[in-house]
């Protein structure tokens, strides 16, 4: 599934969305971020990507003699836009272009409860750096992986447990690296029952226009959401509320990769998170 990068605005920030196959490249003249390869310059880089090269050093705080290294991820400074198809919402474009939905609202002259229409026009902003709680994440998984998955289990208002078993077939992998996915991916029998990974309120139940499938949300509470997508069948309501374990759907594969497999992401507001950080180890 589409990462991009592979509704929730009206809960909070919105911003999910990510996805679960192979990604497929992005056009160099739209991405807001470009990940250096071996032998790239700035200035080839700037023709690349259509952006001068004096707006890349400013984003990015790049100091004279402006050389860039392998594997150094650069913001890419421009306003993208999207045109609003049917079936879709703020939260949803929120979640697909991991940008909350305030920021669009606000890009578009928009106020933060207003609803897209279908042909409207809207600016993505990019934003200037990484937010702060995501910045800690990565710095911190560097440095120590159990540690911060202790910490950011301490941060969250709920314990979250496996939503089906199985071995996990795609890991997750922060954006910025190569392979990004917001999630993981646990394959299994088609049919079988996806359970809540913690206590909360249904905050979207239904099919996900473009990559997902159908695509369950939960809101555990202070800004924390878990998805589950690809879904054969999606057996909970918008605004019910569901207990730790409960059935919300059944394992499917109506994303936009062919595996039957469960999708399935924690966000902190629009940062996805290690699924792996915050699920108790396997027995």
């Amino acid at each position: 599934m589409r990462h991009s990068c592979k509704t929730i605005a009206l809960l909070v920030a919105a911003g999910l969305l990510a996805g679960a196959g192979k990604p497929k490249a992005a056009d160099p003249r739209t991405v807001a971020e470009w990940t250096v390869k071996p032998g790239e310059t700035l200035s080839g880089i700037a023709r690349k990507v259509e952006v001068p090269r004096i707006l890349i050093i400013e984003a990015n705080g790049l100091k004279e003699p402006y050389q860039v290294r392998k594997g150094q991820v650069l913001v890419i400074p421009r306003r993208r836009f999207h045109t609003v198809k049917d079936g879709e919402t703020g939260f949803g474009l929120a979640f697909d272009y991991g940008v909350p939905w305030p920021q669009i609202a606000m890009a578009n002259g928009l106020s933060h409860d207003a609803k897209v229409q279908v042909g409207q026009k809207l600016a993505i902003p990019t934003p200037a750096k990484p937010r702060a709680v995501e910045q800690a994440v990565k710095a911190a998984e560097q440095d120590a992986r159990e540690e911060v998955g202790a910490k950011l289990a301490g941060q969250a208002p709920v314990r979250f447990a496996w939503p089906v078993a199985g071995a996990v077939r795609r890991s997750f992998a922060p954006r910025g690296q190569s392979g990004t996915h917001d999630g993981i991916d646990i394959p299994g029998d088609p049919g079988t029952a996806i359970r809540a990974a913690a206590p909360g309120t249904v905050a979207y139940a239904a099919r996900e226009p473009r990559t997902y499938g159908n695509l369950v949300i939960i809101e555990h509470g202070k800004g924390w959401f878990s998805a589950y997508g690809k879904l054969q069948k999606v057996t909970v309501r918008k605004g019910e509320k569901v207990r730790g374990g409960e059935r919300i759907g059944l394992m499917g594969d109506t994303g936009s990769t062919p595996q039957t497999e469960l999708h399935f992401e924690i966000r902190r507001k629009t940062v996805p998170l290690d699924p792996l950080l915050l699920l108790p180890a396997r027995p």
